[in-house]
């Protein structure tokens, strides 16, 4: 490969510090909150996810873009990030099933990235002082611009952002003569979990954010299932009235990551935003119901609060992060409901939590 001279580029953070690296193609100027993954692979999943919508994504392995892309890798219909903030960016990929180089993937989804970047530095920053708004720019002379225009972009905390990722319409997934039929929210969903529940025999019909429970119901389905996607679950009012009117007839309900959160939410438990969250494919989680460990893959900036979870006359934990102790997993001890904080779907080598799915299915074959 010939020598490319790249532009110099920049990471400003809301705190005022600055971090300095070099453009990856595309010149301009991004906003979001920075937050790190620690995946070592799965790089195209993370950009496509749904749920890092908003989102300047630090990766913290050291090399990105040595495997390439291919197209059936996605979670979503493009590129979901805001940007992408890298230490060594791999221009060639060496993967025989690889379509296209992961610069090609980033141009294609008009992408902003910048490599070159002291990015141990950078994710120890944001692990002692957490997760903030940040802007990358190749305008490195205008500091006192990006400032300015920093300081106007709004906090996640509080931020409903369902709304920008979810369906427009409807729309139909798996084989319609399925023995089960599943009525799903997409406040955010990712492609994989649709897959996930079409190959245990499920027809699944997906519905716009802002629906109600009317809307879903309609479907005539077996079960329902709530999504994860991005944003701050508190301004979900419209999820969490359909969770309620789901969890007060007992009807088979199933939660993911904000799905979970929304559960959470439509019992009267609080969420609150982490210091720099759970983002990796390395997270260890507990059953506390079987006392098994799972090695799980995980993406969110929220979490519920565990004390009044622990209070909460209805409601039984059922997982742990065994990083720091929130809460992982819950389940209604009178009603057909369950949910978790991570995602069953994803492939980060063990598959330790795909029970989760047939438990589902399981839960439906009782009504």
């Amino acid at each position: 490969m010939k020598y490319q001279k790249r532009k110099k580029a920049l990471i400003l953070l809301a705190d005022g510090t600055i971090f300095h690296g070099k453009s990856i193609g595309k010149e301009g100027t991004a906003f979001g909150e920075v937050c790190f993954n620690t995946g070592t692979t799965g790089y195209q999943e993370i950009f496509t996810d749904p749920s890092y919508y908003g989102q300047l994504m630090v990766t913290t392995n050291a090399h990105i873009g040595n495997y390439g892309t291919l197209a059936e890798e996605v979670e979503s219909d493009n590129i979901k990030i805001a940007g992408l903030i890298c230490r060594n960016f791999s221009f060639n990929y060496s993967r025989p099933a690889g379509d296209k180089s992961l610069e090609e993937f980033l141009k294609d989804n008009n992408l902003l990235a910048i490599s070159n970047v002291d990015t141990r530095a950078l994710v120890s920053h944001i692990r002692d002082y957490g997760a903030m708004n940040a802007v990358i720019s190749t305008d490195v002379d205008n500091i006192e611009g990006l400032k300015k225009q920093l300081s106007e972009v709004p906090s996640m905390e509080g931020l409903e952002l369902a709304s920008q990722v979810s369906t427009k319409e409807p729309y139909y997934f798996g084989n319609e003569n399925a023995t089960y039929k599943i009525a799903a929210l997409d406040i955010g969903i990712k492609k994989n979990i649709l897959r996930n529940l079409a190959k245990r025999d499920a027809y699944i019909k997906v519905f716009p954010y802002n629906s109600t429970f009317e809307d879903l119901e309609s479907f005539k389905p077996n079960g329902y299932f709530l999504s994860n996607g991005p944003g701050d679950p508190e301004p979900l009012v419209e999820a969490q009235s359909i969770a309620k009117e789901i969890i007060k007839r007992d009807l088979p309900l199933f939660g993911i990551c904000l799905g979970h959160q929304v559960i959470a939410l439509a019992n009267g438990i609080s969420t609150y935003k982490m210091h720099h969250g759970h983002r990796g494919i390395n997270h260890p989680v507990k059953n506390l119901v079987t006392t098994k460990g799972e090695i799980t893959s995980q993406n969110h900036g929220f979490a519920i609060n565990r004390e009044e979870t622990e209070n909460h006359p209805d409601i039984a934990i059922t997982h742990i992060h065994l990083n720091d102790q929130t809460v992982a997993g819950i389940k209604m001890t009178n009603k057909n409901c369950f949910s978790v904080q991570y995602h069953p779907e994803a492939g980060p080598g063990p598959n330790d939590s795909n029970y989760l799915f047939d438990q589902f299915i399981q839960n439906m074959q009782k009504k």
